[in-house]
C-alpha cells in the first residue's frame, strides 16, 4: 500500500503542501476552516504525521523538553509537578509535539541537562518549573535567544514569557483571613529562600502582618519542601521553648502536612491550639483528618498555559510572549 504524503494530502484538499504542514503544526496563519479542510482530507486518505522526515527538513523537532531539578520518584510524588505535567501534556498531544521529560538531582544539573539538550537540538523550546534569585539557566536562555516559558517569576529579566499566580496578594489575603479569625501570633513556614516564589509569599505575608497587625514576622526555612523536612523543623522549634504561635501558614501543602503531624505529637489541637494553611491544595488534603485548609492554585491550568504560550512562540515569530497570572482560591476546612 502506498505511503501519503503531504503532497497527496494538498493535491486532494486542494491547498499548497507548505498549508497542509502549517496545519500539522498548528499554525496560528491557516484558518480554521482550512484546517477542518486538511485534518479531514488526512483522515480520508489515512495520512500519518512523520515527525522524524518533517525534522530532517524543517531542522525542528516538534519536542518540547521539562527538565525538573529533582529525582523522577520524588517529583512524580509532589501533586504540583504531576498537576503542571498533567496539563502541559494535554497540550502538546493536542497540537501534536512530543513532551521530553528529564529529571536532574539538584539545580546544577537541570542546568547542564536543559543546556545539552539545546545544543544537541533535542528540543525546539524548554519550560521551566521555577526559578531562583540571579537563575543562571534563565540568563543563559535569554543569551542564547532560546524558545522558554517560566512557570513562576523571574526577578532579574524583564519581559520574560510567564505563567504563575500573584503569590504576594494570595498570601496577603490568607493572612488577613486567618488575622480576622482571631489569630494574633501567625508564623510562615517556608521551603529555601532562593526560590523567587517563597520570596514573593514572605513578602505578602509580611506585608499583611505590618498593615493589619502588631506583632514581628517569624519564618521558619527548611531545605527542602519534603512532609519530613517540615515535620523536624517544626518539632523542633515547638521543643526550644521559642515564641509560640497560633496558626501557621506554610508555603506548600506537602510542609503544611509535616507541621501538623509535629504540632499533634507535640501534644496541642489543630485547630483549637494551633491553625495550619497550606498552599496548592494537592487532592490528599482534602482527605486528612483535620482536612486542609489551603490555596487552591490552578496547577493544571498552568501546565497548559505554558504549553499553549511555547508552542505560540515557535510558530509565531511575531510573538515572544506574556506575562499570565491565573486566580487562586481559599479552600476552608477543618485546620482553621
Amino acid at each position: 500500500m502506498k505511503n501519503v504524503t503531504i503532497k497527496d494530502v494538498a493535491k486532494a484538499a486542494g491547498v499548497s503542501p507548505s498549508t497542509v504542514s502549517r496545519v500539522i503544526s498548528d499554525s496560528h496563519r491557516i484558518s480554521k476552516e482550512t484546517k477542518r479542510l486538511v485534518r479531514k482530507t488526512m483522515k480520508e486518505l489515512g495520512y500519518h504525521h512523520n515527525a522524524i522526515a518533517r525534522s530532517l527538513v524543517t531542522q525542528r523537532t516538534d519536542t518540547i523538553g521539562l527538565v525538573m531539578a529533582r529525582p523522577t520518584r520524588e517529583a512524580f510524588a509532589n501533586p504540583f509537578f504531576s498537576g503542571i505535567i498533567q496539563g502541559i501534556a494535554a497540550v502538546t498531544q493536542k497540537k501534536h509535539y512530543s513532551l521530553l521529560l528529564s529529571s536532574t538531582a539538584d539545580y546544577r544539573e537541570e542546568q547542564e541537562e536543559t543546556i545539552k539538550l539545546i545544543r544537541n537540538r533535542r528540543v525546539d523550546g524548554v519550560i521551566l518549573m521555577s526559578s531562583r534569585s540571579n537563575d543562571e539557566l534563565i540568563n543563559q536562555l535569554v543569551q542564547y535567544r532560546f524558545p522558554f516559558v517560566l512557570i513562576g517569576r523571574c526577578a532579574e529579566q524583564e519581559g520574560i514569557p510567564t505563567v504563575n499566580n500573584d503569590n504576594i496578594k494570595d498570601t496577603y489575603n490568607i493572612v488577613k483571613f486567618l488575622l480576622e479569625r482571631g489569630y494574633k501570633k501567625i508564623a510562615a513556614l517556608s521551603g529555601p529562600e532562593e526560590y523567587i516564589f517563597c520570596q514573593d509569599r514572605a513578602q505578602g505575608y509580611r506585608k499583611a502582618l505590618d498593615e493589619l497587625a502588631d506583632t514581628e514576622p517569624l519564618i521558619m526555612f527548611i531545605d527542602d519542601f519534603k512532609f519530613e523536612e517540615a515535620y523536624q523543623g517544626v518539632l523542633n522549634y515547638l521543643k526550644s521553648g521559642q515564641m509560640r504561635f497560633d496558626a501557621i501558614l506554610a508555603f506548600d501543602d506537602m510542609i503544611a502536612l509535616g507541621a501538623l503531624r509535629a504540632i499533634q505529637d507535640y501534644g496541642f489541637s489543630v485547630p483549637e491550639d494551633i491553625a495550619v494553611v497550606g498552599f496548592n491544595d494537592d487532592p490528599m488534603v482534602s482527605y486528612i483528618k483535620p482536612a486542609l485548609t489551603t490555596i487552591r492554585l490552578p496547577i493544571i491550568k498552568m501546565g497548559e498555559e505554558a504549553a499553549k504560550m511555547l508552542i505560540k512562540i515557535l510558530n509565531d515569530e511575531n510573538y515572544k510572549g506574556e506575562e499570565i497570572i491565573l486566580p487562586t482560591e481559599m479552600i476552608i476546612r477543618e485546620t482553621v
